[in-house]
């Protein structure tokens, strides 16, 4: 099976950037230790500070569920919700 790479792009509700920020730190360190995690990356536009990028790969489509399903992906799509503007998310493979 070929590694899943996704690139999520989130752009905070004026004013909820530091809220959103804080939301989004929650995630990282658990999703890292997840099995089938290879990379979990979490990055905040240097023009925009509103602007967060999650940058992740996963071993398989069977992690990228399994992070789906996991508490924290589930506890931080809920806290997220009402701070999100605009969310893209990618879902892509290396060629």
């Amino acid at each position: 099976m070929e590694n899943v790479v996704i690139t999520a792009v989130l752009s905070s509700k004026p004013g909820m950037e530091e809220s959103l920020y804080k939301v989004l730190q929650k995630v990282v360190e658990p999703s890292r230790n997840e099995e089938g995690c290879m990379t979990y990356q979490l990055h905040q536009s240097l023009d925009d500070v509103g602007t967060f990028i999650f940058y992740e790969i996963w071993k398989n489509e069977e992690a990228v569920q399994s992070h789906i399903m996991s508490e924290h992906y589930k506890a931080y799509r809920e806290q997220a919700e009402s701070l999100i503007e605009t969310r893209h998310v990618y879902r892509m493979k290396m060629v």
